[in-house]
């Protein structure tokens, strides 16, 4: 009796842990987009959060450095004091952009 109690005691400790870690994992995840933006022009080569132009799916996959269409997640407010030296500004761009040619 005592084992089946300890069994179930353990499992009501387990799931109540994996509701809290679930829910402080999808936390940071509206908290980041509240505090941050997207920025055109700013990701490397391959390190862009997403959107990327014709040809390319999504995250990870910027063909150059600086692309114009490509975005990385800022901290809000930076953007356009980050450089982005295909940029009109060389700045970062809160919107997609076509690069200038060096």
């Amino acid at each position: 009796m005592t084992s089946t109690t300890t069994r179930l005691a353990s499992a009501a400790a387990l799931t109540l842990a994996l509701g809290a870690a679930l829910t402080l994992a999808s936390a940071p995840v509206s908290a980041q987009m509240a505090d941050n933006e997207k920025c055109f022009g700013v990701a490397l080569k391959g390190k862009n959060d997403c959107a990327a132009g014709a040809g390319t799916t999504c995250a990870g996959t910027s063909k150059v450095d600086h692309q114009g269409n490509a975005w990385k997640m800022v901290p809000k407010g930076t953007c356009e004091k980050t450089a982005s030296p295909k940029s009109p500004t060389g700045m970062g761009q809160l919107m997609a952009f076509k690069e200038k040619m060096a």
